[in-house]
C-alpha cells in the first residue's frame, strides 16, 4: 500500500514573523545602520511636507483672521512710459460698486521725515509720508498701540500717526504732546502709533497725516496713490475685474490691481518647489537606504548557507525560503519606516513650537513614508530572497 506524498508544512504569518524577526536579531548593529538609512530619508520627507503644511496653515489662519476680501487699486503704467495717477474721484466711484463694504485710501507725498530738524536731508531712513483717510484703520485692519488715528478734529492741523517701524527707526515710543517729528519742513504732533499690519506691511513704514493739510502744507496734488476697497466674500472675483475700468473709465489698462490671495499663491508656489527639491534629496535618501537594505540581506544570504541548507534539507520548499529572507527584508524596512515617520514627526513638532506654529503632519504622508519603506525593502529583498531559494541544499551544506 502506497503512502500518500507529505507535504510541506504551511507557514503561518504568525511563523513568518517570528522566523524573520531572528534573522533581524542576530544581526543587530548592521540591522540598526541599515534600518537608519531609511529612516534618514523618511524623516527627511515627512519632516518636509510637515513644516511646509504648518506653514501654509499658519499663513492661512493669519489671512484668515484678517480677511482675504481686500483688493488694492494702484497707479499702472502708460504705454508711452508717461507718470500716471488715479482720479480724485475713483474712490469715490469704487465705493458706489456693488458688492464693495469700505473703501479707503492713501496718498504719497514728497515729503521727508527726520526726527529733528538738525538731520542730513538725504537721511530718510526709507520712510514714507502718506496722506490718509480717517477710515483707513477699519478697511486694512491697522490697530493703533498708544495714542489714536487720525479724526475730522486733527486732519487740518500738523498731527501724524506713525507705523511701527517708522516709530522704531525714529525712536517715538509712544505718542503725545510731548512728541514731535520734524516732517517736511515742520514740526508735527505724533498722535499715534501703529502695530505691525501683517495684511498690509508697507505700512509699517509709513507716517500718516490728514489730506487737508498735505495739500495745504505740502503741496499735496491730492490724486490717491492706493485705493484699498473691501469686497464681500462672495463678490470678490465679480468686483476685481471691474475696480480698474471704474477707477479709471478712460484709461483702464493703466490701474494695477491686486490682492493678497496674490501674494499667498506667490509663497505657496515658492514652498512647492522648495518642497519638490527637499522631497528629491528624500528620495535619494530612501535610495541609499534601499541599497542598504539589499547588501544587508545578499551578505545575510550568504553568511547564512549552512542555515538554508539544513532548513532545505529538513523539508523547507523554495517558497519557505524565499519568504523567510524576503519578510527579513520587509520587516527591516518597516522599523526604518516607522522610525523615520516619528523622527519627521518629532522635528515638525520642534520647528513648528520654535515658530510658534500649530503642529500639522498629514495623515497621507505618514502612511505613505511607512508605504514607501516597504515597497523598497520589497524591491531590495527580492534578488536576495530569490537567490537563497534556488541555493541547492547540498551545495549549501558544502560550501557552509
Amino acid at each position: 500500500m502506497s503512502r500518500p506524498p507529505l507535504k510541506p508544512a504551511r507557514m503561518w504569518l504568525a511563523d513568518v514573523v517570528r522566523v524573520g524577526g531572528y534573522g533581524l536579531r542576530s544581526r543587530p548593529l548592521r540591522v540598526f545602520l541599515s534600518a537608519l538609512g531609511i529612516a534618514i530619508g523618511i524623516a527627511a520627507m515627512v519632516g518636509v511636507v510637515g513644516i511646509s503644511t504648518s506653514s501654509t496653515n499658519e499663513l492661512d489662519q493669519r489671512l484668515s483672521a484678517l480677511g482675504t476680501n481686500l483688493l488694492t487699486v494702484s497707479p499702472g503704467q502708460s504705454p508711452s512710459d508717461e507718470s500716471v495717477h488715479l482720479p480724485a474721484t475713483a474712490i469715490g466711484m469704487i465705493s458706489a460698486m456693488p458688492g464693495v463694504e469700505k473703501v479707503s485710501a492713501v496718498g504719497r507725498t514728497d515729503a521727508r521725515l527726520y526726527r529733528n530738524d538738525h538731520i542730513a536731508a538725504e537721511q530718510t531712513g526709507g520712510l514714507v509720508v502718506y496722506t490718509a483717510r480717517t477710515d483707513l484703520p477699519a478697511v486694512v485692519g491697522s490697530r493703533v498701540v498708544s495714542g489714536g488715528w487720525l479724526t475730522a478734529a486733527n486732519v487740518r492741523y500738523p498731527a501724524v500717526v506713525l507705523g511701527w517701524a517708522a516709530a522704531d527707526r525714529l525712536a517715538v515710543l509712544r505718542a503725545g504732546a510731548d512728541s514731535l517729528v520734524w516732517l517736511g519742513g515742520r514740526w508735527f504732533t505724533v498722535v499715534g502709533i501703529l502695530a505691525p499690519n501683517e495684511l498690509v506691511p508697507d505700512l509699517d513704514n509709513g507716517a500718516f497725516i490728514g489730506w487737508p493739510v498735505a495739500e495745504a502744507e505740502l503741496n499735496f496734488d491730492g490724486y490717491p496713490t492706493t485705493i484699498y476697497t473691501r469686497a464681500r466674500e462672495s463678490a470678490v472675483t465679480t468686483v476685481q475685474p471691474l475696480l480698474g475700468p471704474t477707477a479709471d473709465p478712460e484709461n483702464p489698462g493703466e490701474v494695477d490691481v491686486s490682492r493678497p490671495s496674490d501674494a499667498l499663491t506667490a509663497k505657496q508656489a515658492t514652498e512647492e518647489t522648495l518642497r519638490g527639491l527637499l522631497l528629491g534629496l528624500g528620495a535619494v535618501a530612501l535610495l541609499v537606504g534601499g541599497v542598504g537594505v539589499a547588501n544587508t540581506m545578499v551578505i545575510s544570504v550568504l553568511e547564512r548557507r549552512s542555515e538554508i541548507g539544513l532548513r532545505r534539507s529538513l523539508g523547507a520548499t523554495r517558497g519557505q525560503i524565499r519568504t523567510q529572507f524576503l519578510s527579513e527584508a520587509l520587516l527591516l524596512s518597516l522599523l526604518g519606516g516607522v522610525g523615520g515617520v516619528v523622527l519627521g514627526v518629532g522635528i515638525t513638532a520642534i520647528f513648528a513650537t520654535y515658530q510658534s506654529w500649530t503642529t500639522v503632519v498629514p495623515f497621507w504622508a505618514m502612511v505613505g513614508g511607512v508605504g514607501a519603506t516597504l515597497v523598497i525593502g520589497g524591491l531590495a529583498g527580492f534578488y536576495p530572497a530569490m537567490r537563497a531559494a534556488r541555493l541547492p541544499p547540498t551545495e549549501a551544506l558544502a560550501n557552509a
